[in-house]
């Protein structure tokens, strides 16, 4: 599949009938890179196709009922799943290679709760990104920061390079992509926002070991691009494919 986003006016993607599973994605979505990052980390084949989420194509309700990536449809079944944490534990449990969750339901159940406290991280940094013109969001640089102690003090606890284990598990792949896009804020805030190599040094290793994981690899996008895709989105002038690679 072209890595075109599609829009309104478009035709439904006719896949291979192959058995595949069909990932409905946006290159820049943080939400659908959580499915990529799961997909690719497994090894589970699958097709992708891009969605333009401004100008939505009339076909996208069919596979995702809420208009809105990711959405996994599974061939044979006439379904999709949506939702970035129901698709990734769907495919944790049908495909039982290289499991991301914990065998143990307690340390699983402790690994989604940090997962969803993550939001504590996430609501500031949209806040530094997307309202900068607006006067900046105060307060957000140090709620954001004071939200990552959280995650040092787990990784310290551990004593692992990642929270999965010696290899990255379900926890450290769901809020990877946040942690990716951080890197863009210092185009916004330049030496303002410098994690304290004291402070959080082992979440600044765990960053520096994510980073040559395969499946963070096979989805990075740089911290120049990542801005690029804000900035433009921020003007009303959202550019999906200023990325795509045109056949």
């Amino acid at each position: 599949m072209s890595n075109v986003h599609l829009a309104k006016g478009s035709h439904q993607p006719a896949f291979p009938d192959d058995g595949k599973l069909r990932l409905y994605s946006m290159k820049f979505c943080p939400y659908a890179q959580r499915a990529h990052l799961v997909l690719d980390a497994k090894n589970i084949p699958y097709h992708v196709a891009y969605i333009n989420l401004t100008e939505k194509p009339e076909w996208l309700q069919k596979v995702s009922a809420l208009t809105k990536v990711p959405a996994l449809e599974i061939p044979g079944h006439g379904e999709s799943l949506i939702e970035s944490l129901i698709i990734a534990d769907y495919l944790d449990e049908k495909y039982p290679q290289h499991p991301l969750h914990s065998k143990d339901p307690l340390q699983k159940a402790r690994d989604r709760i940090l997962v969803e406290r993550f939001d504590s991280f996430i609501t500031p940094f949209y806040r530094i990104v997307f309202q900068r013109n607006q006067g900046g969001s105060p307060g957000a640089i140090t709620e954001l920061t004071n939200a990552l102690d959280l995650y040092e003090k787990e990784l310290r606890e551990r004593k692992t390079k990642f929270f999965g284990g010696q290899r990255p598990g379900m926890l450290d792949y769901m809020i990877w992509p946040w942690c990716e896009r951080s890197d863009s804020m210092k185009f916004i805030l330049g030496d303002k926002y410098e994690l304290d190599k004291v402070r959080f040094s082992e979440l600044l290793k765990w960053k520096d070991e994510m980073q040559k994981d395969k499946a963070v690899k096979e989805n990075y996008i740089s911290p120049e691009d990542h801005f690029k895709y804000a900035s433009l989105r921020l003007a009303g002038t959202p550019d999906y494919d200023f990325l795509a690679v045109v056949p």
